[in-house]
């Protein structure tokens, strides 16, 4: 835990995905004309629990599903101290007219989703694009973008950091707050 606070644990964290998955359902029925993109790196993990949930729920329907890579389109990328790493896209899909539902571990500033709308235009136009975010930080926006699904809402000072947790990658699902003080240290996500 490295001295981060525990916001959110494995039970509620299980039924935060439950609660945001079904919100979709609600939205979107069976997915007609209707794509789910993970954000690439941190938002790949989210997206993939919530369509496998989507798969289970739904039964043999098709839903497109991507990963997309923003490094470049930062708009911080040529500043970093340095060289950024790609992550690679994969969309064997173009989303032209569909509905769009960009998909984040956590909404800070905004300029993440900023870059991913950017990218997102080498695949078409969409005809809508909505975000999900398990957490949005909504005093810390540097931009107007907001979420439209939400798992939860984290106000916190500019210079505390939330973190996701994954039980495949760091060995349970959770959600951390650190302070300023226990974040020395700490290796940062770009």
């Amino acid at each position: 835990m490295e001295n981060g606070r525990i916001i959110i644990s494995k039970k509620r964290f299980a039924l935060t995905l439950e609660r945001l998955t079904h919100q979709l359902i609600e939205r979107h029925d069976h997915f007609h004309n209707t794509c789910i993109i993970g954000l690439q790196p941190r938002g790949i993990h989210l997206s993939k629990r919530i369509f496998n949930r989507l798969k289970e729920l739904l039964g043999p329907i098709h839903i497109d599903y991507g990963l997309l890579d923003i490094t470049f389109y930062r708009d911080d990328f040529r500043t970093r101290s340095k060289p950024l790493t790609a992550n690679e896209t994969k969309m064997d899909f173009i989303v032209e007219d569909k509905k769009v539902i960009l998909v984040d571990d956590v909404l800070y500033t905004g300029r993440t989703v900023q870059s991913a709308l950017t990218a997102l235009n080498h695949y078409g136009r969409p005809q809508q694009v909505e975000l999900l975010a398990l957490v949005d930080r909504r005093f810390n926006r540097h931009l107007p973008i907001q979420s439209d699904y939400i798992g939860i809402t984290v106000d916190a000072l500019d210079k505390a950091y939330v973190k996701v947790e994954w039980e495949d990658r760091e060995g349970e699902d959770q959600i951390l707050l650190f302070d300023e003080k226990s974040m020395i240290g700490m290796k940062q996500p770009k």
